[in-house]
C-alpha cells in the first residue's frame, strides 16, 4: 500500500498543468465541452485536431485571453485563476503564436525586454539588457545579435527571440502555435533542438501541429480534440499515423492521399526560359491536361517566385509563356485571369483574401465583369453562383456575409478556389495549397484536385509537405537556387531522399 502511495504521489509531482472540465461557450457555439489536458514537466503534448476543433480556444483559456465559463487550471498541484494574459505570464505560462508577437523595427533585446526595461538612475542599462539576451539566447542555442532590428531577422531567429522572451518571464508551460509552418527543413532540425533543451530544463512544450511526421518526431504525448470535445491522449508510440487521422476527423480516411489517375493528354501550360534576376533563372515546364505537376525544393529555391511570374504578379526580364500553344502576353494578374490562369497564393490572407470584406464579396471581385450588368452587380446571380461553390466545395459558413477572416484556414482555402473555378481557370496554381490547414480538409483538397485535373485542366502544385509531393503528384520537378535541378517521374518508386538530395544538390 506504501509503495502505490509512492508511486502516486511521484506521478502528481511530475504533473506540471491540469486543465480540468474545460467549458466555454460563444453565441450559438459550444467551443469547449469539459475538456481535460495534461501537461508533465519537460514533456511535448501535441494538441492535435481539425480546425474549429477548440485547440485556439482552450489555449486562449490557458493564456488568459479568454475566460472559461466553468472548470479549473491547476499548476504544480495549485488551482490558479488566470483573468487576462498578465495572469497567465505570473503563472509561467506563454505563448508562441504562428505570427510573432514582435515590434518588428525594435532590436531582439528590446522585444525581449519591452515593458520590463532595465534601467540604473533613470536611464536604460542597455549593457545589462544585452548580457542578459545574450544569455538567453545561448540557452536555446541560437546565434542572434541582440541589436539586430527584428525585421532584419530570419523567421527562425525572430522564433528564436520569442522562445528567448518566454523564457525571460520565467516561463514553466510554453505553447507552440503551428511553429513550423514558414520554417524550412534545416530550420525545423534547429526549432526540434531547441525543444528538446527546453524539455532538459524541465520545462513541458505543448506542441500544436497540423505536420503530422513533426508530432512523431518531438512528441512524447498526443491529445486530439474533436468539435470541442476531448477525444483522448495517447503517447506517441502507441499510436499511428492512420489511427491519429481516425481520432482527429472522427471517421478513418481509407487513404490519405486520395490520388486518381487521370489520363494526360495535350500540353496546357508550357514556360520556356523564366528569367528573374537571380530569383529565377531559366526556368523551363510543360503541364498537361489532366496532369498534377508538383513544385518542390526548400523554402528560397525560388518555387513561389516562379509561380509570380507565370500569374503575372512579377515582371518577367525574359522568357516565355505560352497556354495551349498560344503565346500570352501577361504583364499583371488580370491579364494571367482573362487568360485562364489562377494562383492560390502561399498567404492567402494577405494576398488570396481581403479578410474585412464578406465571403461573398471576396467570391465576387475577380468575376465582377461575368456578375455585373451594365456596370452593376448582379448580386442575386452573385449569390447564386456562390451558392453552388459553397455546396460543392463544402464551404462551412453559416451564411453569405460571413467575414473572411473569421473562417478556419480550409474554408478560407476554399473560397480563394471558389472564386477562381467561376472564372473558368484553365491552368491552377496552388502554392503550398494544405499549409495550415487540418487532416480532414486537406483531404478536401487533394478531392478537388482530383476534380480539376479529370475537367482536363492543368494543376501545378508548389509545396514543401513531402508526403503530399509524393501522394498527389503525376511529376515532379524540384528546385534549387532558381533553377530546375532534377525531374521525378516515376512516383511509385520515388523516395523523400531522393527529392531532398536533388534539393540541397
Amino acid at each position: 500500500m506504501a509503495g502505490l502511495l509512492c508511486v502516486a504521489s511521484k506521478m502528481e509531482e511530475s504533473v506540471l498543468l491540469e486543465m480540468n472540465q474545460i467549458c466555454k461557450s460563444f453565441p450559438g457555439v459550444r467551443a469547449l465541452d469539459k475538456v481535460n489536458l495534461r501537461l508533465e514537466r519537460g514533456e511535448v503534448l501535441a494538441l492535435l485536431g481539425e480546425n474549429g476543433a477548440g485547440k485556439s480556444t482552450l489555449i486562449k483559456a490557458l493564456s488568459g485571453a479568454v475566460i472559461p465559463d466553468s472548470g479549473n487550471i491547476r499548476i504544480d498541484g495549485k488551482s490558479i485563476t488566470i483573468h487576462d494574459p498578465v495572469d497567465a505570464q505570473n503563472a509561467g505560462v506563454a505563448v508562441i503564436y504562428q505570427e510573432f508577437n514582435l515590434v518588428p523595427y525594435l532590436s531582439a533585446r528590446e522585444n525581449i525586454f519591452l515593458g520590463r526595461e532595465k534601467s540604473k538612475g533613470g536611464f536604460f542599462n542597455r549593457r545589462e539588457e544585452n548580457r542578459n539576451a545574450a544569455a538567453l539566447f545561448d540557452r536555446v542555442g541560437v546565434k542572434v545579435n541582440p541589436e539586430t532590428p527584428c525585421n532584419r531577422l530570419s523567421v527562425a531567429q525572430q522564433q528564436a527571440v520569442e522562445i528567448a522572451k518566454a523564457l525571460s518571464l520565467d516561463a514553466r508551460i510554453i505553447v507552440m502555435d503551428e511553429p513550423s509552418a514558414t520554417l524550412t527543413l534545416q530550420e525545423v532540425e534547429s526549432l526540434f533542438a531547441i525543444i528538446r533543451d527546453l524539455k532538459s530544463q524541465g520545462i513541458g512544450v505543448i506542441y500544436i501541429s497540423h505536420r503530422l511526421d513533426e508530432i512523431f518526431e518531438i512528441a512524447d504525448r498526443v491529445m486530439v480534440m474533436l468539435d470541442g470535445h476531448f477525444v483522448g491522449s495517447k503517447p506517441v508510440n502507441d499510436v499511428t499515423r492512420s489511427s491519429l487521422i481516425e481520432m482527429m476527423v472522427g471517421r478513418a480516411l481509407e487513404e490519405e492521399f486520395p490520388k486518381e489517375q487521370a489520363e494526360p493528354g495535350d500540353v496546357r501550360l508550357a514556360v520556356q526560359g523564366l528569367v528573374r534576376g537571380q530569383v529565377v533563372r531559366d526556368v523551363s515546364f510543360e503541364i498537361r491536361s489532366g496532369e498534377i505537376l508538383a513544385l518542390t525544393g526548400l523554402v528560397g529555391a525560388g518555387r513561389t517566385e516562379a509561380a509570380r511570374l507565370i500569374f503575372g504578379a512579377d515582371p518577367l526580364d525574359s522568357g516565355s509563356i505560352k497556354l495551349d500553344g498560344k503565346e500570352l502576353r501577361i504583364g499583371k494578374p488580370s491579364d494571367a485571369i482573362r487568360a485562364g490562369i489562377c494562383l492560390l497564393t502561399e498567404d492567402r490572407k494577405s494576398q488570396g483574401l481581403i479578410l474585412g470584406q464578406s465571403v461573398r464579396t471576396n467570391f465576387g471581385l475577380p468575376n465582377l465583369l461575368k456578375l455585373s450588368t451594365f456596370g452593376f452587380v448582379n448580386t442575386r446571380q452573385e449569390r447564386q453562383a456562390f451558392g453552388t461553390y459553397v455546396e460543392q466545395l463544402k464551404i462551412k459558413i453559416p451564411h453569405q456575409e460571413q467575414i473572411a477572416k473569421n473562417l478556419s484556414g480550409g474554408n478560407q482555402q476554399k473560397v480563394v478556389l471558389a472564386k477562381w473555378l467561376e472564372a473558368n481557370s484553365e491552368v491552377v496554381i496552388f502554392d503550398e495549397p494544405t499549409r495550415g490547414i487540418d487532416v480532414g480538409a486537406k483531404y478536401e483538397i487533394y478531392l478537388l484536385m482530383n476534380e480539376l485535373v479529370a475537367q482536363g485542366k492543368a494543376v501545378l502544385m508548389i509545396s514543401s509537405e513531402l508526403p503530399e509531393v509524393l501522394g498527389m503528384a503525376d511529376r515532379i520537378l524540384v528546385m534549387r537556387e532558381g533553377r530546375i535541378s532534377g525531374e521525378i517521374t516515376d512516383l511509385s518508386n520515388a523516395t523523400k531522399e531522393e527529392i531532398m538530395e536533388m534539393a540541397v544538390g
